[in-house]
Formats: structure tokens, sequence, C-alpha cells
């Protein structure tokens, strides 16, 4: 296989763990462990991390070497008022073309984060609302928009999830403020669906503050 191909598999392995909260802020990503674990090279792994230098999931150390990074108040914050304009902006287009594949799969999202939280596999829970809000990017049918919200896409759940593993309620908040969203796209009503994403995002970023 080739080096590219390689390098985006650990990508995506990596980044996918990074947003489930699996390797969590301030973790160090060392080439060699990670090399032998996905069993490709070293330069596979330094082009994957590259990668995720590059949209701001990991930092370079000041003594060298990868790091998930770590977010203060004002980087919640601001991520938080992007994520809401990307968010809002693939609400009001989603709505318009409302593509039955998009509602089903947004459907089968929430019922995987239903079953995973009462199965207790939070990490599966917290991959699948990240799922529920690329797909909702998606379902917008914007090339352009998927690209600038993967490369902002720095969810706000992840940071809190480590720190919070054992507080239910907020698992149920998330599924029922997703599930309004989604009723409100399936009945196209815009106004309901704005609301309901802006709550969801603020309390998100509140719930972080909080236990920073």
């Amino acid at each position: 296989m080739k080096t590219d191909s390689l390098a985006n598999k650990v990508y995506v392995e990596l980044r996918r763990k990074i947003l489930s909260n699996q390797l969590v802020p301030g973790v160090r990503l060392k080439e060699d462990v990670w090399a032998k674990k996905m069993e490709v090279s070293r330069m596979a792994v330094r082009e994957a991390l590259t990668r995720l230098l590059g949209e701001n999931l990991v930092v370079f150390g000041e003594k060298g070497g990868y790091f998930v990074k770590s977010m203060n108040a004002d980087d919640i914050r601001q991520i938080r008022q992007l994520r809401e304009l990307l968010e809002l902006g693939a609400l009001r287009l989603a709505i318009q073309r409302c593509e039955p594949e998009h509602i089903q799969a947004l459907e089968k999202i929430c019922d995987d984060f239903t079953s995973m939280v009462q199965n207790g596999y939070l990490g599966g829970a917290c991959e699948a609302d990240v799922k529920f809000h690329e797909t909702l990017i998606a379902s917008a049918g914007n090339d352009k928009l998927m690209e600038l919200y993967q490369f902002s896409n720095i969810p706000l759940f992840h940071m809190k999830l480590g720190k919070m593993l054992q507080q239910m309620d907020d698992y149920a908040q998330t599924d029922a403020e997703h599930r309004q969203i989604l009723t409100a796209l399936k009945n196209k009503d815009l106004k309901l669906a704005e609301e309901a994403l802006v709550k969801h995002l603020v309390r998100g970023e509140l719930t972080t503050l909080e236990v920073e």
C-alpha cells in the first residue's frame, strides 16, 4: 500500500480517537508507537500527524513531539461560534433539499447514540455525537461547507467526556436535543431547528467551561 494511503489510514484512526476522547488533551502521540500499532512506517504516521496539526487537533511541543491539543476558554467560545455559523448554514440548505437518505442516516445515528448510552459505551456515544453533526453538514450537499467544517470541527462535547463519565443526564440531554433538531428538519421547521441547534451548542460550551 502506498505511503499516502497508509498515512490516511493513520489520520482517520487518530482523528476518530481524538474526537471521541479516547486520546485526551495533552497526551503525546509518539511516531514509533503508532507506527508499530498501525503496522505502518513512521513516515506515514508523521504525515498523518502533520495533517492533524493543520486541523488544529494536535500541537507541536516546545521540545518536539506531537500532542493532542488542549483548549482554553477563548478557544471554546470561538469554536462554538464558528460551529454555530456553519451548522446553521447547513440546516438552511438541508431543509431545502431534505433528502430521505440523510434523514434516515441521522435517525440511525440517534438510535445508535441512545443504545450506546444505555449499554454504557460512552466512547461510542461520543463518536455518534460527532457523526451526527458531520452528517448534518453533509446533508447540506455543499462540499466546500464540509471542507470548512472538517478543518474547524473540534466538538466541544469531547473535551468534557473524560471528566464527566458518570453524569448521564448530559447524555440524555444531548440525545433529546439531537432528536429535536432531527424532528424539526423532517418537518422543515427551520425556526425550531435553528433554536434547538443553538441551544445544543451553547449548552456544550457552558458545560465544557464548568469542568475546565
